[in-house]
């Protein structure tokens, strides 16, 4: 490993430090201001779009079932269709962020995904909807796959846990979207559905006008001119002609270094988690309106106890996003965890519409409270060289639990398991993805490397 170690001037950097500093400690006395808010309001509505495309059309899945004369496991199929191609997606965006920049993939992940989502909208049979499908998560998966370390390198250190929790609240957000909009247009056919999702891409202008570059990949690729420019607009204060210290691993994106060292050990065991905690959320939302039409619920119940539990997701973030400001990744994400294991097993035997409402209420607000801290402290765990390489092989989980998923939990309902031991069987994996966790290093308070 190598340093560049020239800098002029130490303004702006912690007493008693001298020489050249990483571009983290500028970070340390950063204030939180103008700049930073219109940040986040870019990227929590690129998390709102994500979350959206990946729901919209299951709440139409009756009349796109109608068009195609599909039955129950192609409508699976389409309904996976994005998830399976931002798998492939996320593999190839991750290490293209760490090597072109993270506001380039942003940009062109973006409205590449428009510009496919709007021609799937006009499939003339099944197999276009599928490939097009499929297509439009490949393009997707650049943006998903970067948006929280992204914002992550745009923070304050102090503020980066509690403000990256809140970016997570644009899923929920998403989702009431998904359904309102869903069920404001679906007289029209999934056709319009699947267009407002398209347009939604229009989004990008706004990010290109708003998101700068990160400034340590900046700095790591050695633009420190650019890098100073970034932190100056960020509110830090950088002396005229400064150099970063950089601490250059291995060649950016390489996904191999994150199977090397020290690393090895973190990226099987974040694995493990986002793949078995995805499992445990996503097994359960895709086939929630069918399990509680098992319960003698109508589809619109259905659909409005969707989006109360979508509501009672906030209230989750936002004290996570408290709590992990005081007490760190680790302590806030183990009992956030377990609290929604214990709630899964009361949502599979409850026994009154009460109880299911309390049980799954309870059931929203752990585990996405806890989702909320995983996506910032996931992406904690890797230099600034391979984070979003890391970041989309925990994309790649998810996606991989979110496809298989839908199908395991169909074939169950299929098989006629019922309600409380098929909603037991995705809570399983909640306790997977709980003990697996137990041994990542907290991450709170550190600067990114």
């Amino acid at each position: 490993m190598s340093a560049v170690s020239v800098q002029s001037g130490t303004a702006g950097v912690p007493d008693g430090a001298s020489g050249p500093q990483p571009v983290g400690t500028y970070f340390e006395r950063m204030p939180f201001g103008s700049a930073h808010v219109l940040i986040a309001l870019a990227l929590f509505m690129a998390f709102v779009i994500e979350s959206w495309e990946q729901l919209a059309l299951v709440y139409v899945s009756a009349d796109l079932g109608n068009a195609f004369a599909l039955d129950a496991g192609r409508i699976g199929w389409v309904l996976s269709a994005v998830a399976l191609g931002m798998i492939p997606g996320a593999l190839v965006w991750g290490p293209v962020a760490d090597r072109i920049g993270r506001r380039a993939v942003c940009l062109w992940s973006l409205g590449s995904y428009g510009a496919v989502a709007l021609a799937s909208a006009f499939s003339p049979n099944f197999t276009t909807l599928m490939v097009t499908r499929v297509l439009s998560g490949m393009a997707l998966a650049g943006i998903y796959t970067v948006t929280f370390p992204y914002f992550l390198e745009l923070l304050p250190v102090r503020l980066r846990g509690r403000a990256a929790v809140y970016l997570s609240i644009g899923w929920p957000i998403g989702v009431l979207a998904a359904v309102g909009v869903t069920q404001a247009l679906s007289g029209m056919g999934w056709h319009v559905v699947a267009v407002a999702s398209a347009l939604a891409a229009l989004w990008v202008f706004a990010i290109r006008a708003w998101v700068p570059e990160s400034p340590y990949w900046l700095a790591a690729r050695g633009r420190h001119a650019e890098a100073r420019a970034v932190l100056l607009k960020l509110g830090a204060e950088v002396p005229e002609g400064t150099r970063f210290a950089v601490v250059e691993p291995e060649r950016a994106g390489n996904p191999l270094a994150l199977l090397r060292g020290r690393l090895l050990r973190i990226t099987v065991l974040m694995l493990i988690v986002n793949f078995a905690f995805n499992w445990g959320y996503w097994g359960l939302q895709t086939w929630l309106p069918t399990l509680l039409m098992e319960k003698g619920l109508s589809m619109s119940s259905s659909l409005g106890f969707v989006a109360l539990s979508a509501l009672f997701m906030i209230p989750g973030y936002v004290s996570a996003s408290y709590l992990t400001g005081r007490f760190g990744r680790k302590k806030v994400f183990l009992p956030y965890v377990a609290a929604a294991a214990v709630s899964g097993v009361l949502f599979a035997y409850s026994g009154s519409l009460t109880q299911l409402y309390a049980a799954n209420f309870a059931l929203s607000f752990f585990s996405l409270g806890a989702w909320g801290v995983w996506n910032t402290w996931n992406g904690e765990f890797y230099p600034t060289a391979l984070r979003a390489t890391g970041y989309s092989w925990a994309t790649a989980a998810q996606l991989i639990s979110t496809s298989v998923a839908p199908s395991a939990v169909g074939y169950l309902l299929a098989r006629a398991t019922g309600f409380s031991s098929t909603v037991l069987f995705i809570t399983a994996f909640l306790v997977v993805a709980l003990v697996v966790a137990v041994p990542l290093p907290e991450t709170e308070g550190r600067d990114l490397e």
